[in-house]
């Protein structure tokens, strides 16, 4: 059955109704207590839950979360013993007692009128799900130097939640504040993806007659990762995963989610056959280090991130493309 409010019907919406906050995490020890902070201290006037799922993590998040329960009773914390990320938001779903979820990540920190802004558009549009941009702030250098490229659209093309852009109807957001009717008319999230999740869940919401929404002014501080390593596994993981939803879902499929394998594909061939026949062939690698080089010129902020940028670029798009062609078809099952 469809929800009078995916017609824009919100005339039962207080100017405050209570919202459900979830969230899942798994090792976050170093962000999660500014996560909680952030969302709780927000400057929302209206009746707050925040129930966190928390996998079986190897640092001390388990602890930080029960002290966190301990000193605020909104809190609730709940084991989520897969540590997959759509199994844990499902289990804080099926707790949550109130009828606006507000989606938070871990890594991330809201806007002090994050939530009250996302109510607003909800009730103006009738949208099913709200969001805005994914602000990447770094604390290190290296940290700086991923979050100018995931502003970038170098780095990340051009969905507007990265790079801003302006307001209306979208394919997908970062995080969300949603109707939880909504979701559940869809089923919640497919615990089948273990990335993805959020991009696959809007495609199905749109697809069952909402409308996703970008407000600008929402802005949501992303913590970037620290290291080469964890950066290359991220994008990876994005890489293969995004194939799997393609094979899900067909009819997603566009340029910019080819562009990254093409290029990996492309910069292969050219290097080996410059080795092999002829150094003309290199000139697509010396077209596209020039272009990241250049780039990094002028997204960097600092001499430091100009110079970790180049790297940074570099395995942003490799990591993906790779990922994109090794996905395997059994990684999900119909």
């Amino acid at each position: 059955m469809t929800s009078p409010l995916k017609h824009g019907n919100t005339a039962h919406l207080a100017n405050y109704p209570p919202v459900s906050i979830i969230v899942t995490v798994i090792n976050e020890a170093p962000h999660l207590r500014g996560a909680i902070k952030a969302a709780l201290s927000s400057d929302y006037q209206g009746q707050m839950e925040l129930i966190l799922a928390v996998g079986p993590s190897t640092d001390q998040t388990w602890q930080i979360a029960m002290d966190l329960a301990n000193q605020d009773s909104r809190i609730r914390v709940l084991e989520n013993e897969s540590g997959r990320t759509p199994s844990g938001l499902n289990a804080a779903l099926k707790l949550a007692k109130y009828q606006i979820i507000v989606r938070i990540d871990g890594h991330s920190e809201i806007d002090s009128d994050y939530i009250r802004r996302a109510i607003e558009t909800l009730k103006k549009t009738g949208a099913v799900n709200v969001g805005g941009i994914m602000f990447a702030q770094g604390i290190t250098s290296f940290e700086r130097a991923v979050a100018s490229a995931m502003r970038s659209p170098i780095g990340v093309g051009s969905s507007r939640f990265h790079i801003g852009g302006g307001a209306g109807p979208t394919d997908t957001v970062y995080l969300g504040v949603f109707q939880k009717n909504a979701l559940d008319d869809v089923g919640g999230y497919d615990e089948r993806f273990t990335r993805a999740q959020d991009w696959e869940l809007n495609y199905r919401l749109r697809k069952n007659g909402g409308v996703i929404y970008f407000d600008p002014e929402l802005k949501v501080t992303y913590r970037p990762r620290s290291s080469l390593r964890k950066l290359a596994l991220q994008y990876f993981e994005y890489g293969r995963w995004r194939r799997a939803i393609i094979r899900q879902h067909y009819k997603s499929v566009s340029f910019r989610y080819l562009a990254p394998p093409l290029n990996l594909f492309l910069q292969v061939i050219a290097l080996g056959l410059g080795f092999l026949a002829s150094p003309l062939f290199l000139i697509p690698n010396a077209i596209y280090l020039g272009a990241i080089s250049l780039a990094s010129l002028f997204i960097g902020k600092s001499l430091a991130e100009r110079f970790y940028l180049p790297t940074v670029l570099i395995f942003m798009h490799f990591c993906w493309g790779f990922g994109f062609i090794t996905s395997p078809r059994k990684l999900i099952t119909r």
